[in-house]
C-alpha cells in the first residue's frame, strides 16, 4: 500500500478541524472557522497563506484564478464551509479546483453539519 501523501500535515489539518469543531460546534459563520484555523496553524508554527490567488490552467494556458481559503505549507489546499450539508456539487467543484492547479492534495472541511465536522480529503496526481 502506498504511503499517504503529506501524512503528518494531513493529520494535523484534521486535528485542527476537530479541535475547532469541539469548541464552536456548528453555530458560526465561515469566517469564524477561517480565523480560528489561521490561529491554530500559527500556534503550531505551520506555514500557510490565506486566500492566495492561484492560476487555473487549461491546456497549458491560464484561464482563470482560484482563491482557496488556505494553502498550508505550500502543499495542501484547504476550503472551509459552514453549511448544514456538503452537497455533491460542492465536492465536484472542489475536485475541479484542485485538478486545475499544481497542488496534489486538498481538504474540503465543513463545520456546519449538526452531527460533526465533515472532512473530505482529495488527492489529484496520477491523471496529470
Amino acid at each position: 500500500m502506498p504511503e499517504l501523501l503529506y501524512k503528518d500535515l494531513s493529520y494535523c489539518i484534521r486535528g485542527i478541524a476537530f479541535d475547532i469543531y469541539k469548541q464552536f460546534r456548528n453555530c458560526h459563520k465561515e469566517r469564524i472557522y477561517h480565523n480560528a484555523f489561521i490561529l491554530a496553524l500559527k500556534y503550531r508554527d505551520i506555514l500557510f497563506e490565506t486566500e492566495k490567488r492561484i492560476p487555473v490552467i487549461y491546456e497549458e494556458k491560464k484561464v482563470g484564478t482560484y482563491t482557496p481559503d488556505l494553502v498550508v505549507d505550500g502543499k495542501i489546499l484547504v476550503e472551509l464551509k459552514a453549511k448544514p450539508v456538503i452537497m455533491k456539487h460542492d465536492l465536484t467543484q472542489f475536485w475541479h479546483y484542485l485538478k486545475g492547479t499544481e497542488y496534489k492534495v486538498g481538504f474540503l472541511i465543513n463545520f456546519g453539519h449538526p452531527d460533526g465536522v465533515q472532512i473530505a480529503r482529495r488527492v489529484y496526481d496520477s491523471a496529470r
